[in-house]
């Protein structure tokens, strides 16, 4: 079975969101529906962010998965980042984790394996090489029936 199936679904939870250069903190409210493709080796991800009853964050990614746990990620969104390149990430036993670099920073995707209850999803940016990283969002998301 590929890893990546383990995040297929219908998820829905509560994000704690920093105030960062992208804007201000506080809490929102995300939902994500996932679905395996061709062939299973690509999980396909729509997520939309609410923040104060209000639409704010919308993001389609496609996970790939590569040889031997290594894997690539696709990150589109509603703020204008396109990917100029895949992020490379990796499994290291807990989590699948990716860095995304771009002319704006790095960005550190943590994705800790989900379990019967949830996961966890950790962003974190970084804007000198990956020697420091700043909290973005922590979020805990549980299985949902549906999308929404």
């Amino acid at each position: 079975m590929n890893l990546l199936q383990n995040w297929a679904g219908n998820w829905a939870g509560e994000e704690r969101i920093a105030a960062t250069r992208w804007g201000p903190g506080g809490n929102a409210h995300g939902v994500i529906s996932s679905r395996m493709e061709l062939g299973g080796r690509i999980l396909v991800q729509d997520y939309r962010e609410e923040r104060d009853g209000q639409p704010a964050l919308q993001v389609h990614a496609v996970f790939v998965a590569e040889a031997e746990e290594r894997f690539s990620l696709y990150w589109f969104d509603s703020y204008g980042f396109v990917p100029q390149q895949p992020a490379a990430g990796h499994w290291d036993g807990e989590r699948l984790v990716f860095v995304r670099r771009s002319p704006r920073g790095q960005s550190r995707h943590i994705y800790t394996m989900p379990d019967a209850r949830g996961y966890r999803f950790t962003l974190e940016s970084s804007f000198d090489e990956g020697a420091s990283w700043e909290s973005v969002l922590e979020a805990d998301y549980g299985r949902a029936q549906t999308p929404g």
